[in-house]
C-alpha cells in the first residue's frame, strides 16, 4: 500500500507466565483495508488485538500511531488516538435504547450539564441510516434487546464510527449468527471501508474472511506464519493454504 500506516506493530512480545502469547510480532494496518487475522485457539489473535487496543501493554516491541511511537499506552490513550473495539458480546446494555447504547459513557450534554436526550436521538438516527440501517420497525428509541444479532453489531460499530475512529477492532463479529445476519453485519464492515477507516476482523471462518478483508494474516503459537492479499489468492486457494500449513505442522491441530 503507498498509504502510511495507521497502526504499525513492530517485533511485539507479551508473555504470561510462563506462556509466550506473542512472539516479534511485525504488523502494519493502512487506512481504507480490512485485515483478517485467522488462527486457531490459542494463536495469538486476541492478545494482538488487546495489545492495539491498549488493553495488554506489550514486554518488548514498538507501536507506531500513525508513525509516532507510543511510549505509554491503555485503552483510554488507545480510545482518543482513534482504535475502538467491538467485543464479541458487543458490550451492549440489551435493556437501553439504541441512542442510549451509541453515547453510553460519553454522552452529549447540554450547557447545563444534562444529557442533551434529543440531540443524542438525532445523532444515533443518522449515524445507523450512514452506515445502512433501513428498517423502519427501530429507531435511536428502540430496545437493544428488540434487534438481531446483526442489527447488535451493526449498532456497536455505529457507536464506532460516530466517534470517528480509525481503525475498529472486530473480534469475531459474525460468531453463532444465522446467515442473513452475517450478511448484515458484512455490510456493516464493508461501511468501515467505504469511510476510509480500517478494520482488524478476528475470526475462525474463513469464508466470511475471504468475503470482506483486503489481506489475511494467519497466526500460529504468538507468531505470523503467513501473510495474503485477497488480489492474490482465491477463497479455494486460501482455504487449501490454511489446511496446508495445518499439516505442515504451522498451525495447532
Amino acid at each position: 500500500m503507498d498509504t502510511a500506516p495507521t497502526v504499525e506493530l513492530k517485533n511485539i512480545s507479551k508473555s504470561f507466565g510462563r506462556t509466550q502469547a506473542l512472539n516479534q510480532v511485525s504488523l502494519s494496518i493502512h487506512p481504507g483495508e480490512v485485515v483478517a487475522l485467522l488462527g486457531d485457539n490459542g494463536a495469538g489473535k486476541s492478545t494482538l488485538v488487546r495489545v492495539i487496543a491498549g488493553a495488554h501493554a506489550p514486554d518488548s516491541g514498538e507501536l507506531l500511531i500513525h508513525g509516532e511511537p507510543q511510549r505509554r499506552w491503555s485503552p483510554r490513550i488507545a480510545r482518543l488516538a482513534g482504535i475502538e473495539t467491538v467485543y464479541q458480546n458487543k458490550a451492549l446494555a440489551e435493556r437501553q435504547t439504541i441512542a442510549t447504547n451509541v453515547f453510553m459513557g460519553r454522552e452529549k450534554t447540554n450547557r447545563f450539564g444534562f444529557i442533551h436526550r434529543n440531540a443524542e436521538r438525532e445523532a444515533a438516527n443518522k449515524v445507523m441510516r450512514d452506515i445502512g440501517f433501513t428498517s423502519r420497525q427501530f429507531d435511536a428509541d428502540s430496545s437493544v434487546g428488540a434487534l438481531s444479532g446483526g442489527e447488535r453489531q451493526g449498532v456497536a460499530i455505529a457507536r464506532a464510527l460516530y466517534f470517528d475512529a480509525d481503525i475498529i477492532l472486530l473480534d469475531e463479529p459474525t460468531n453463532a449468527l444465522a446467515i442473513s445476519e452475517v450478511d448484515e453485519v458484512l455490510e456493516f464492515v464493508q461501511q468501515i471501508r467505504d469511510r476510509g477507516r480500517s478494520a482488524v476482523f478476528i475470526t475462525h471462518n474463513i469464508t466470511h474472511a475471504h468475503q470482506i478483508s483486503n489481506r489475511f494474516v494467519v497466526m500460529d503459537r504468538g507468531e505470523i506464519v503467513a501473510e495474503y492479499d485477497k488480489e492474490h489468492i482465491e477463497l479455494q486457494q486460501l482455504l487449501e493454504e490454511m489446511h496446508g500449513l495445518s499439516r505442515a505442522g504451522r498451525m495447532q491441530s
